[in-house]
């Protein structure tokens, strides 16, 4: 007579409890595919982030330079106003230096649609000038699952630093 648990026989030959394990294979299976989808998506969302400050900061870096061409290459559909702008800010915030962005308060930040809003960025020459607080237009299109591409469609000018967009 048995006596140790898990050893009781049933009458087909089957031990106690072993249906049990094999049904929860695909349950198990099908949970962890559903997390790792989940997973892609959410880091796919989060690295939109990234995306939108590199963007912000190439604009910023042409803007130090002095370099207006590069700075329209970045804006989308530029009208006269914001080539307008973006002239009179690689004339007067030129400076030499790395760029560093001190504050960074985007509208559009983790954003699941298509979104228009402004980002507010302060930044500084790495020679030591003053900050700079100005006001960047960001249009998020799409949403997480077909992808969102990030658009920049204005810089403006210099605002005071305690300003909102």
């Amino acid at each position: 007579m048995p006596s140790a648990v898990g050893s009781t026989k049933w009458r087909d030959g089957r031990r106690a409890g072993g249906g049990l394990r094999l049904s929860l294979r695909p349950a198990l299976v099908a949970g962890l595919i559903v997390f790792l989808a989940i997973s892609a998506l959410l880091a796919r969302w989060l690295a939109l982030e990234n995306v939108e400050r590199s963007a912000v900061l190439s604009v910023l870096k042409a803007q130090a330079r002095g370099d207006v061409a590069a700075m329209l290459t970045h804006l989308h559909d530029c009208d006269s106003r914001c080539r307008a702008n973006a002239t009179a800010d690689a004339r007067r915030l030129k400076r030499p230096g790395k760029v560093q962005i001190l504050a960074y308060q985007s509208a559009t930040a983790y954003s699941v649609t298509t979104s228009v809003g402004f980002t507010r960025v302060a930044w500084k020459s790495s020679l030591g000038r003053f900050p700079v607080v100005q006001c960047v237009k960001v249009e998020r299109k799409g949403n997480a699952i077909s992808g969102i591409s990030i658009l920049l469609l204005g810089v403006s000018l210099p605002i005071p630093d305690t300003a909102d967009c």
